[in-house]
This record gives structure tokens, sequence and C-alpha cells, in this order.
């Protein structure tokens, strides 16, 4: 199967339903198939928003709307693992930046250690 990297909190993001659209520089023939979601081991930070300020309001009228409160860490949120799958349903170019609309997201119960020999790549790799 294939996977996708995706840093945290974006996967998480994704996995609640909160983020339906992953935004990349190039666009992706995957589209209708199921692929893996691996979060990466390099956190990706609130683009634009301050951390500190999560739990002050900001949360549901910034950037990232809906994102949870202030208490949410790195440290809580699984990383260099397999956390779940979705599927690419269309694949569109819009302001400048590729839109992977993501459907059909599946949560794994537990987060899935890579198979031997899969190596994680920035974008797409083979996990299986």
């Amino acid at each position: 199967m294939l996977a996708l990297s995706i840093r945290q909190p974006y996967a998480e993001l994704i996995l609640r339903g909160v983020k339906t659209i992953e935004y990349r520089s190039r666009p992706t023939r995957v589209v209708g198939r199921r692929f893996a979601i691996y979060a990466a081991r390099t956190w990706g930070g609130f683009a634009g928003l301050d951390p500190a300020r999560l739990g002050q309001g900001e949360s549901n009228t910034g950037p990232h709307p809906g994102l949870p409160p202030s208490n949410w860490r790195k440290e809580q949120l699984p990383t260099g693992v397999l956390v779940g799958s979705a599927v690419i349903c269309d694949c569109i170019f819009k302001d400048g930046w590729w839109h992977w609309h993501l459907t059909a997201v599946r949560r794994y119960k537990r987060p899935r250690a890579l198979p031997r020999g899969s190596r994680p790549q920035p974008v797409w790799f083979r996990a299986a």
C-alpha cells in the first residue's frame, strides 16, 4: 500500500475530519485509491498561529478553524507510525497550490509501525 507522509498535527486534523484538503505543490495520480497516512517524525506546528494563544479563542477564528485547545502538544500525538488511511477523491489546482480532496478517512485502532524495509519519504512511499 502507498503511504503519504504528513506532519503532525495535520495528520491528526485529517483523522478528526477537520482538515479535508491536503495542499501540495504538485498534483497526484493517486486519485480514487486508498492510501495510508504516515505521521512523520517531524513536527509541523501551526503555521501562522501562536500555539500559546490557542486556548484563548483563536482556535475557532484563525486560519485553522476547529483546532483543539492549547494543551495539544507534540508529545501526545504519535509520530513515525502509520495512523490511518484515506482516499483522494479529487486533485484541483487553485490559488497556486494543488488541493488534494480527502474522503473516507479511517483512523487505525492503534498506530502501526512501518513494515520492515519501508523507508519513509517526504511525500509518497511504499508501506507494505
